[in-house]
């Protein structure tokens, strides 16, 4: 009896070891969150990577097209266990997907641009998902939306100005031409018309990225690398 007892009080515990035999454990994936990971002999940088670049070219809205390249170059390397994976000075590629120039009343100039190719300095050449992040060397511009495009500041106020301006000076030649509160307000008047039509006429500024402006660029995907061709 007491052998039934133990054999019975025993048994929840024996089911439970041998489900725990019977479990595999899950194999080890790849974790996004903490940068690089090594899987099948490539390397994952994964979507979400910020890589600082500097353009080796000057690019502007004024006289850029859709397709035209892009150059520029890695400013800080990538590593993984005090390993560089894409070190300082890699050629980065890409094309220019969108452009437009400010308009002579309204709209922004705006610049689309995302890069697709890695060139290592061994020659190794791997397929590149990066967008514009951020541009934090480019002056007076801002990043509109979440694809990565490039919008020139606003230029209401300059434009606002140069009416004022013609104004002032309009007011003043006719105060001096009638000597009178009368030629003051004509001359006012036709300045800031001729203002207002010179605004009007004038484009808005153009989008100048110069010559080692910086680029923030961000992968849009995971990157693969070939973990062979990195160690040439």
């Amino acid at each position: 009896m007491r052998r039934m007892i133990s054999l019975f009080l025993l048994l929840p515990f024996s089911m439970a070891v041998a489900q725990q035999q019977n479990v595999e454990p899950a194999a080890p994936t790849p974790s996004s969150a903490n940068g690089p990971t090594v899987v099948d002999g490539k390397i994952i940088v994964p979507s979400g990577t910020q890589i600082p670049l500097v353009l080796k070219q000057a690019i502007s809205t004024k006289n850029a097209r859709v397709g035209d390249a892009v150059y520029a170059e890695t400013s800080f390397p990538i590593t993984l266990n005090d390993r560089i994976l894409i070190p300082a000075g890699t050629y980065v590629q890409g094309r220019i997907t969108d452009v437009k120039r400010g308009g002579r009343v309204k709209g922004k100039a705006q610049l689309l641009m995302h890069f697709t190719t890695l060139v290592f300095p061994t020659g190794y050449t791997a397929m590149l998902p990066g967008a514009v992040e951020n541009m934090p060397g480019a002056e007076k511009t801002h990043m509109k939306g979440d694809e990565g495009k490039v919008e020139q500041d606003s230029s209401k106020g300059k434009d606002a100005a140069s009416v004022a301006t013609a104004a002032s000076t309009g007011a003043m030649i006719g105060g001096l031409a009638d000597q009178s509160a009368k030629g003051v307000g004509i001359g006012a008047l036709a300045g800031g018309v001729a203002g207002l039509g010179y605004a009007l006429l004038t484009r808005g500024p153009d989008v100048m990225l110069p010559v080692g402006t910086s680029v923030q660029m961000v992968l849009q995907r995971d990157l693969q690398l070939q973990d062979a061709k990195l160690s040439r």
